[in-house]
């Protein structure tokens, strides 16, 4: 069996008296799309900046394509594709030349360079306009344009940090089918997001919290664990005002909204959809309740209450 892509083991990074990443340790296999997910300052970036070797963990160990990023740094750097959450193309050159510029940086040149950023140009789908002006593109096809740079020179792995930030929904299904594609193709492919459902699409997924690292496994076995009660999703004109109500029926651990209504969790076997919908009407909210399957989303709001809960009562 070969070794994995990345080994984390207890990082830590301070920067004065402040905490970012804390104890963290993971392994991410071959081949694998590992998704990192959690709140702005949590501790995502930060950890992508020492995986990548461009920030020393103040204590702890990481490997990367079998690299130390304290001992090894600039073979880490080789060895890895990065994709920043800002765009960091240059926006006046066309996408052909964007793409030779960084295959040279990469140490590409000559035939080879021009054979790559042929295959590129396909991959991304980007054959159509590579003689664009990079800055006249829409954002999704950029940030197309940016995975295509960062894989240029065939990594072994690609961290993306927010690679579909402001991306509308239809450009992020056409980035994530070129992120399954890598995968298939072998790349490993470590990914922060703020879209939960984009992290339907990795194999697993690590949670931060407040720099901790306090889940980790796949998509379906998260919800197992973090959220084993029953699911309602509430809709109406005003759902969100029933929320109130719903707190009080026996069996219900939990309401959060939801988009425009609300999810409910509740003690499997203690109440049902109808006895939600009764109490919503008793107190003037008539809605639509039915049973749904839990999302990430309602796994992150659990583990995150759930943290939270720890810390006040240690505090």
């Amino acid at each position: 069996m070969s070794a994995p892509a990345i080994v984390a083991r207890h990082l830590k990074k301070r920067f004065g008296t402040f905490v970012a990443v804390d104890d963290v340790s993971f392994e991410v296999e071959r081949g694998e799309i590992f998704g990192y997910l959690g709140a702005n300052g949590a501790g995502k970036s930060t950890t992508i900046r020492i995986l990548c070797g461009l920030l020393e963990p103040t204590s702890g160990t990481a490997t990367v394509a079998g690299h130390s990023v304290a001992e090894d740094p600039e073979a880490v750097k080789a060895s890895i594709g990065y994709m920043s959450q800002k765009f960091s193309l240059y926006l006046d050159l066309p996408v052909a030349e964007n793409l030779a510029f960084f295959g040279g940086a990469y140490g590409l040149s000559g035939r080879a360079l021009r054979r790559r950023t042929e295959e590129v140009l396909e991959l991304s789908g980007l054959a159509e306009v590579r003689d664009a002006q990079t800055g006249s593109l829409p954002g999704g096809i950029r940030q197309r344009l940016a995975l295509g740079c960062a894989v240029l020179h065939q990594p072994e792995i690609v961290f993306l940090d927010e690679p579909t930030a402001g991306v509308d929904p239809t450009a992020r299904r056409i980035f994530w089918k070129l992120i399954r594609e890598l995968s298939r193709g072998g790349t490993t492919v470590f990914v922060t997001t703020h879209y939960l459902d984009e992290a339907e699409y990795c194999a697993r997924i690590g949670l931060m919290v407040d720099g901790r690292l306090v889940a980790l496994d796949t998509p379906a076995q998260l919800k197992r664990t973090h959220v084993p009660d029953r699911m309602f999703a509430v809709r109406g004109p005003n759902a969100a005002r029933a929320s109130g109500p719903l707190r009080q029926v026996a069996g219900v651990r939990n309401v959060e909204p939801f988009g425009a209504g609300l999810h409910v969790r509740a003690e499997p076997g203690r109440c049902e959809a109808q006895t939600l919908r009764a109490a919503a009407g008793a107190a003037g909210h008539q809605v639509e309740v039915e049973p749904i399957d839990p999302t990430l989303e309602d796994v992150f709001l659990a583990v995150v209450g759930r943290s939270a809960k720890k810390e006040e009562d240690g505090a």
